[in-house]
């Protein structure tokens, strides 16, 4: 056992020794080392003062010397220190004012101005503080695209301010200066206060910025206040400047090339707003962060030339920027609540106003029922028929128009003379007997499918004879099976409605995709906003934009529930054999009625996907449909007259979707493409004739290796050598003037190539809508049919509609043809219960005017619903 300790004494000793053994040679290898530097001439000379504020020191700085400016000041919590560095505080004013403020009211900014025109290497600043540190160069070199410099030699920052827990505290701060250059560089320093460090609500403050001098200020939300709008404003477009929120934290992004590393941020031109909420900040305050841009070409401005070599450094020029920052509350939870009952409101009253008129038509359908029966019964059945009435019974009709058809009846004398009237003057159609209608109605309820009939021999022979006539009525061209048209149509409501199912999908996934970006980068570019009139509610950035498409599906709907009716309703005489359904008025085929309503509907739909982001990429979102709607009511109409030789769903689909198609490609390459443009304008001349050919022959032509010979064959015959008119004057007027607007927008487009290749082309199609839809209205008031009351009314309250919504539409508040920040330039404020802006009205409007003009539509012709289909014209 001692031996055992001996030797446990022994190797304890010799860890001891060999630990202190270390330790010398550490220390001699640190005293060579100083002792090498210290003749070698490496020493660096450090010298700390102590500085004030709003004092300007005039120093020189080399590799051989460091300066440390030591600052201190008291900041106290709900008000401003009055006392730094033994220097009263001159803004005692100030402090007086913000006293109720939960932190300190005050910032600090440091300044630097490098004296020397040539500096042979940067000098660096770095700022201590309790709780942060910044450095930055001098001169600061910020860079631009394609790797440009921007030397500035002036620089100022702001510090950031850590929050004080305790009544009253001293805070310390250096600034440290050093260089790697031998040569002496002169410098200016001065720190001094930011008197109006905290904004104040609904206070307007004026300041100057430029890339190398950020600014940023604090705001503290007020008790109550759950929501703000920052609004910034400049009556200089350029310098391009960004304006950003961030929380209260250190360090602040304060310079162009981090300001987007945090928070949310806008490019601004002249107007910038942004919607703070209280929720995204926990300590309820934010740091409003301005800083001007070292080159303007985000914000649209000129573009630079490349620099002559990579490192050389190139003069920015004067760039400073005065602007303007306020910052006021928000709408409240109340205003969302008026905004929402508002817009509910006003579609409801249509369902409510659609009821009654539906009550009013259902009973005068009744009473005329209740006439027409008695006119036609003995006295002793009208007594029954009246006594039944009078207990309160529904009376029960013993005949109806299908029976007395059966029985070799006619129809009542009064309506065969108003149609006959009404016809016979203008187009000399001789009134048909009884035994011709009843056997033209058993022909058509006995005709063949349609794919048989069309496959016969002698098919096209009679379609040469029938639709080759100078003068075509309805019955010449509506003697297919109606089963069979009526499946055809209702292809169109079933196409459309799987298109929208495959195109909304998509639709919203992107959407959220776009709105998961904003939230998460905090880019206000991203979006096309009304930004001054964009009220969040939850994960979405303008919820009144939403909103206001509510419209659409709401009148999509109600629309649809009122062909609904109509269709029951014809369904039901079809039923009773009524003779009126039969062989009068224009065929009731609904199928595109339907598509549409739901075309309406998925317009609203899209649209408000599109509000959820508006931006270049999405645009066709908000105008597919709307080139949908524009087709198949120009469909519809030609319809009305022509219902055995409409065009198919599937080749008016395919149709849509190559305008949809030259849409997407317009978008991508059409601004400023010249060959673009050519192109474009070639196949819409094309298609214009194409069409006129098609519409002007009723299909009765073909197009093959002969079509030029035929064209020379006619134009000699019929305006060479007999030189006689064309023999369809109305189609022919119609189709010259269609040529003659088509080929003006193909030579507007090709001259001035609008950058809105979308608008453009939506243009187009209304304007051939709109062409047609007259040229209806005066053939149909010049072939002596007349308009009744309810669609009188629709047409003129329509008419009204639409001037309104385009003046609300050509206001113009976001343009997404530009950049973000000069898109902003056209932002303005809400003007309907502070939640709506001039767009959204334009939703409401729209939705209406559409909506009317779907009702103009469906009722236009219901004066011929007691007119034999051979004297109702064909134009």
């Amino acid at each position: 056992m001692m031996l055992l300790r001996i030797c446990r004494k022994s190797r304890h000793k010799a860890h001891r020794w060999f630990r202190a053994a270390i330790v010398l040679l550490l220390w001699m290898c640190a005293i060579r080392s100083i002792c090498c530097a210290a003749a070698a001439g490496e020493t660096k000379h450090i010298v700390q003062k102590e500085a004030e504020f709003d004092i300007t020191y005039n120093d020189l700085v080399t590799s051989d010397n460091q300066t440390i400016y030591a600052f201190n000041h008291t900041i106290s919590r709900n008000k401003v220190s009055r006392q730094t560095s033994g220097v009263p505080f001159p803004g005692a004013k100030f402090g007086l004012v913000t006293l109720l403020s939960a932190f300190q009211t005050e910032g600090v900014r440091v300044s630097v101005d490098v004296l020397q025109q040539q500096v042979e290497s940067p000098f660096l600043f770095v700022i201590r503080q309790k709780q942060a540190v910044m450095s930055f160069q001098v001169p600061l070199i910020l860079r631009g695209l394609y790797q440009r410099k921007y030397p500035y030699k002036h620089v100022a920052r702001t510090l950031c301010q850590p929050p004080t827990r305790a009544a009253s505290e001293t805070q310390y701060f250096f600034v440290d200066v050093s260089t790697l250059s031998s040569q002496g560089t002169h410098y200016q320093l001065r720190v001094s206060r930011v008197e109006s460090f905290t904004l104040q609500t609904d206070e307007k403050f004026s300041f100057t910025a430029s890339p190398s001098q950020p600014q940023y200020f604090k705001y503290v939300f007020p008790d109550g206040v759950d929501a703000v709008i920052l609004k910034v404003n400049s009556d200089m477009a350029f310098p391009c400047s960004v304006m950003s929120v961030q929380d209260i934290q250190c360090p602040v992004y304060d310079l162009d090339n981090n300001v987007a590393f945090i928070g949310m941020y806008q490019t601004m031109t002249k107007k910038g707003a942004i919607t703070v909420q209280r929720k995204d900040f926990p300590s309820n305050s934010f740091y409003v962060v301005l800083v001007v841009k070292t080159e303007d070409e985000a914000c649209g401005g000129p573009l630079r030339l490349y620099p002559l070599r990579p490192d050389e450094l190139i003069d920015a020029g004067n760039r400073t920027k005065i602007l303007d920052v306020m910052v006021s509350p928000a709408i409240n939870s109340e205003k969302y609540v008026m905004g929402m009952l508002f817009c509910l409101g006003i579609f409801l009253s249509f369902y409510l106003l659609t009821l009654l008129v539906a009550c009013v038509e259902n009973k005068q359908m009744k009473r005329r029922e209740l006439f027409q029966t008695l006119a036609d019964v003995s006295p002793a059945e009208t007594a029954s028929l009246l006594g039944k009435n009078n207990e309160g019974k529904t009376p029960v009709y013993p005949y109806d128009y299908g029976s007395f058809a059966d029985n070799g009846s006619t129809l009542s004398s009064e309506a065969i003379t108003d149609s006959a009237t009404s016809t016979d003057n203008n187009y000399g159609y001789i009134e048909r007997s009884l035994d011709s209608v009843a056997r033209s109605r058993q022909e058509s309820l006995s005709s063949v499918e349609e794919d048989d009939y069309d496959t016969l021999d002698d098919i096209d022979s009679d379609k040469n004879i029938v639709r080759t006539k100078k003068y075509l009525c309805v019955s010449d061209l509506a003697r297919k099976d109606k089963r069979i048209l009526s499946k055809k149509y209702q292809i169109y409501f079933w196409n459309i409605a799987t298109i929208a199912v495959f195109y909304a999908l998509p639709v919203i996934q992107l959407v959220i995709t776009y709105q998961t970006a904003v939230n998460k980068t905090g880019n206000q570019d991203l979006c096309y906003y009304n930004f001054l009139c964009a009220h969040p509610l939850g994960v979405l950035s303008a919820f009144n934009n939403i909103l206001s498409n509510l419209g659409y599906v709401m009148l999509g709907l109600l629309f649809l529930l009122i062909v609904l009716k109509r269709e029951i309703v014809h369904k039901r005489a079809l039923v009773r054999h009524n003779l009126s359904a039969l062989e009068c008025g224009i065929p009731k085929h609904f199928g595109l009625y339907y598509a549409m309503g739901t075309a309406l509907m998925m317009e609203g739909f899209l649209s408000g996907c599109y509000h959820v982001c508006p931006n270049y990429t999405n645009f066709q979102f908000d105008t597919s449909f709307m080139y949908m709607i524009a087709g198949l009511c120009m469909l519809k109409l030609y319809q009305k007259r022509h219902p055995d030789i409409n065009a198919s769903a599937y080749t008016a689909y395919a149709c849509l979707a190559a305008v949809i198609f030259f849409s997407v490609l317009g978008v991508l390459f059409g601004k400023g493409n010249t060959a673009f443009w050519i192109v474009f304008s070639v196949i819409h001349i094309l298609a214009t004739l194409l069409l006129s050919t098609q519409l002007y022959y009723m299909g009765r032509w073909r197009l093959d290796a002969g079509v030029l010979r035929r064209i020379v064959s006619i134009i000699y015959t019929d305006c060479i050598r007999q030189c006689s008119g064309p023999m369809y004057i109305d189609r022919m007027v119609l189709l010259v003037m269609g040529n003659i607007v088509n080929w003006s927008l193909a030579a507007y487009g090709l001259i001035e190539r609008p950058n809105d290749f979308a608008s453009y082309l939506l243009a187009i199609a209304i304007c051939n809508l709109l062409l047609y839809f007259a040229f209806y209205i005066i053939m149909k008031l010049r072939s002596g049919e007349r308009i009744k009351c309810l669609p009188l009314v629709c047409i003129l309250f329509t008419a009204i509609v639409w001037g309104f919504a385009l003046y609300f539409f050509f206001q113009g508040l976001s343009t997404w043809q530009k950049t973000p920040a000069e898109s902003r330039e056209h932002n303005r404020d809400c003007i309907l219960l502070s939640f709506f802006d001039d767009h959204d009205i334009w939703h409401f409007l729209s939705s209406i005017a559409m909506f009317g003009s779907f009702l103009v539509l469906l009722t236009m012709d219901d004066d011929l619903d007691t007119v034999q289909r051979d004297k109702i014209y064909v134009f």
